[in-house]
């Protein structure tokens, strides 16, 4: 999918589709209909301006967020074996567990407060005139083990780049798997038209910027003291890469 123009909400009913779409993941169209009291015709007359526009897409009966890669990738190690694909809705508090138990000591500020975000939303997936958000997540059976997430603040000076995060259970580490989701992320993203991304970290999470590092990302500024933790100060580390 190319990107777009992002669509602004010039009528109520196509707003209040999106919205609960967005907030319940794949779901019956003649649900949505019903829960929002809409006559079949103007109804369907929204939802086909809604996929125009490619915020929306139709499967059978089903409505999604556009955003959709099918593609659920198996791995397997001497000690796990784990896929990795993208996050559904039901994967939001197992994914919400996992990131926050991934940042333990809180030194990943951008992922703490992405926890926090999609907690008190109760949305994964997002694509309209605000942001684009998508996740990827490793899991073992069905618990989220690891998760790689990119956002598009919808700019349009900004609209070559994305904001990555990722991180991986401790108990995990060593084995690939924030590798594996890393290259996903950043092929969604090539796929997609963005042309860079990048990801800030307290100066103190060494781990995340060796990391990135050995996978090709620069580090383009440093801002001193701009974290507080308790009485110390850290400096934020603003990595880059080039797609």
């Amino acid at each position: 999918m190319e990107l777009t123009a992002p669509l602004q909400f010039d009528h109520v009913d196509r707003q209040d589709i999106y919205e609960y779409v967005e907030s319940h993941g794949r779901v019956d169209a003649e649900k949505v209909r019903k829960a929002l009291q809409m006559e079949p015709r103007p109804f369907g007359h929204h939802v086909a301006i809604l996929q125009r526009s490619g915020m929306l897409e139709r499967d059978g009966d089903e409505l999604r967020i556009a955003y959709e890669d099918s593609d659920t990738q198996e791995f397997e190690t001497e000690e796990v074996e784990y896929t990795i694909r993208q996050a559904r809705q039901e994967d939001l508090k197992g994914l919400v567990g996992a990131i926050r138990a991934a940042i333990g000591s809180g030194a990943y500020v951008d992922a703490e407060t992405l926890a926090d975000i999609i907690d008190s939303e109760g949305v994964l997936l997002r694509h309209n005139e605000l942001e684009s958000r998508i996740f990827f997540v490793a899991c073992v059976d069905d618990d989220v083990i690891g998760w790689v997430h990119v956002k598009h603040p919808e700019i349009e000076k900004l609209s070559h780049t994305a904001e990555l995060t990722l991180g991986v259970l401790v108990q995990y580490r060593g084995q690939g798997i924030g590798s594996h989701l890393l290259e996903r992320g950043t092929e969604w993203a090539s796929d997609h038209g963005y042309e860079k991304l990048y990801n800030s970290v307290p100066s103190m999470n060494q781990d995340a910027i060796d990391f990135l590092e050995a996978h090709g990302w620069a580090t383009e500024a440093v801002r001193e003291d701009h974290y507080k933790f308790g009485d110390d100060y850290a400096d934020e580390v603003m990595l880059a890469k080039e797609l």
